[in-house]
Parts: C-alpha cells; structure tokens; sequence
C-alpha cells in the first residue's frame, strides 16, 4: 500500500483506477484537501496510469484488492477511518455481461453485499460526531430502469426497475442491497443513478472511445442494429461535481439521478465523432470516415433508449450539468488524440481479443 492517512476526513473509494473513479479522485484532489484511499483489484479497465500524476501526492493511497474480501475491506476501514466510502467499483460493460454473466453477479452483488456488511460494522463502531456524519455513497446507473419508448417520460428517482441485461439486473440487486442496508440498520446510504458518462480515461471497448481510435486507424466502426438507439450523455467531470454534491448535501437514504440533458441517438454521436477526427487529422484527397460506419447484428436485448430526468438533484442539491454535449465529446476526441502512450497501454493482446469476439463475427448488416 502506498501513502496512508490517519485524519478522520479521509474517504475510501472503491474501483478508483477506473474511467469515473479515477476521474472522481484527480477531481475531487483538484478541489479538497481531503485525503482519498483507493481500493481497485485492477482488472482489465483499471489502470494506475490513469493516477500517475498522484504518485508523490501525500493525500492519495492505493490498496490493490476485491472488494469480495470482507478482511481487507475491514482493515482498510481499520486503519484509514474514512468519514465516506464511495462505491464505484463494478464489471460495468453490457455486452461482457451477456458472453459471462458471472463476474458481475459476484462483484456487484456479492462485492457490494460485503462492503455493506463492513461498513455497517465500522459505522456502528463511531459515536458522535463522526458516527452522524458518516456516508456510503453506491455509484449506479440508468440502466436498472428498462428501456424507454420515443414518447416515453425520461426515468426519475421513482421509476419502477426493469433492468434487461445482466449487467443491469446485477447493479439493480445492488442498489436493493444499498437501500435495505439502510432501511433495515439505518446504514446512511446515498444512492446515485447516472446516464451514459464519457470522456478521458475511459476503455476503449465502449462506444466514444471505440468509435473515435477506430477512425483514426481507419478501421471499421461497427454500429449495432439501425444506430438508432438512444442514451443521455453526461460528461464525466460533470458526473464527478454531482457525485460531490450529493456526498456533501445529499439526504440519507435518498436516490439522485444524474443526467446530461444530452439525448443522441448512437449513429449521430458516431458521425459527430468521424466529423471530428477528420477535422482533427484529415485525411488528403480521402473520404470522409462517415465511409468507414459498418451497422452490424444488433446486440441481444439491446434497450431502445434511456433518458434520465435530473430535476430532484437540481431542486435540492442545485446540481445542473455544465458541460454542452458538443463541446464534451470535441474535448474527448481531442484527448484520446492526445495520448497515444495510454491508448497503447490499455489495448492490449485481452483487449484485443475481447473486441474481435464481440465485433468480428457479427454479421454486416
């Protein structure tokens, strides 16, 4: 382990090293003082290189370790003493989900039941003070709310669960533990659901990032179904302000959807990002990389469209996104751009594997 902390103002945060958590540390380090112990087993989409610039910054600890391991998670509880645990750590990529749906039930189930269990143990070790001012924050998504028509109202905080895949469902048993943890022993549980987040950081299996390094190289980018399918896009440094708000005003027990106001449909966020990557490295005399847009099978149980109404987190904790959709996405393509070292770093012979799996044998459309 590195660093460590004994202030009692430290927080714990799990899956750290990954796109929002390590986006949430960097940010949260720009804006506080207050020290930060990250808990990441770095598997495929965690990366310490996303915190490289942290080494030599005293607030900043790194615990490798599962959150599936009650007696590290105690420990760390132990000797850290965090006033917050804020819970991102998760197998979060739909279409990993459907080809081995079993690391999700036991990371987001399983690893969130036992970082409950502890942190309803440690809580109930404090008096005082500390013991009021305590949180646990369960990081979630939209997607544990179903699919949504074209007419449909855009999700909020009461919107029956529906969730489609297997990712969904397990981050919806999740949320159902987070919430009974607090109902059944008063565990002060913050519970927040975001919509789709982009930006750095972010590993290139998912669409943006995909779609954006698949340009550059030429290669084909592979579109499921009509392309039409729609997701609010929320950019993650806006995410991450959110998330903070919510870890300082937010009302024990309470959920708070988070949103971008940024409804797109995949292929025009796809041809926004080839416009972008041509204007950024053009191409003499070639065409446009709008060409290179190959619609495949769709994925199984694709859900048609999320929306999510953000009203409750702006009326009571004054959170509104900051970042323009148009202006979010041409900072991300400029990013991925920019660092080639780290896009070389995470894509490797795994990665590599995983994408012909998924993409190479669906049939063009």
């Amino acid at each position: 382990m590195a660093g460590g902390s004994t202030t009692r103002d430290t927080v714990l945060v799990t899956g750290g090293a990954g796109f929002i958590g390590s986006n949430f540390i960097l940010t949260w380090l720009q804006s506080t003082s207050s020290p930060i112990v990250n808990l990441d087993l770095l598997t495929y989409a965690g990366n310490p290189a996303n915190l490289a610039s942290l080494e030599h910054d005293p607030r900043y600890a790194f615990a490798r370790g599962d959150i599936c391991d009650p007696q590290l998670v105690a420990a760390l509880l132990r000797e850290h003493r965090p006033r917050a645990i804020v819970h991102f750590a998760a197998e979060s990529h739909v279409d990993r989900s459907i080809v081995a749906p079993d690391a999700f039930i036991r990371t987001n189930i399983h690893g969130t039941f036992v970082l409950l269990e502890q942190a309803k143990l440690y809580w109930s070790s404090l008096s005082g003070p500390e013991r009021a001012a305590f949180r646990f924050l369960h990081v979630s998504t939209d997607e544990v709310y179903g699919s949504l028509g074209a007419g449909d109202p855009a999700f909020c905080e009461t919107t029956p669960y529906a969730p489609n895949s297997p990712y969904a469902a397990s981050k919806a048993g999740s949320d159902h533990l987070a919430r009974a943890y607090c109902h059944t022993w008063g565990l002060p549980v913050l519970t927040t659901n975001c919509s789709n987040n982009y930006g750095p950081f972010q590993f290139p299996e998912k669409l943006i990032p995909l779609m954006v390094l698949n340009a550059l190289e030429g290669k084909p980018l592979p579109v499921y179904g009509d392309g039409k399918n729609v997701r609010d896009w929320l950019f993650v440094e806006d995410h991450c302000a959110a998330i903070r708000a919510v870890l300082e005003r937010g009302q024990p027990g309470a959920t708070y959807n988070i949103g971008g106001n940024s409804e797109r449909a995949n292929i025009d966020v796809v041809t926004a990002i080839c416009d972008l990557v041509d204007e950024f490295c053009p191409r003499p005399a070639a065409a446009s990389r709008r060409n290179l847009i190959a619609f495949v099978e769709d994925r199984l149980g694709h859900d048609r469209r999320y929306a999510i109404d953000a009203g409750k987190i702006t009326r009571e904790l004054g959170w509104t996104p900051a970042q323009p959709f148009e202006d979010g996405l041409r900072k991300t393509v400029r990013w991925y751009l920019d660092n080639a070292t780290w896009v070389a770093s995470v894509r490797t012979g795994a990665y590599r594997d995983w994408i012909a799996k998924n993409y190479a044998d669906r049939l063009t459309l």
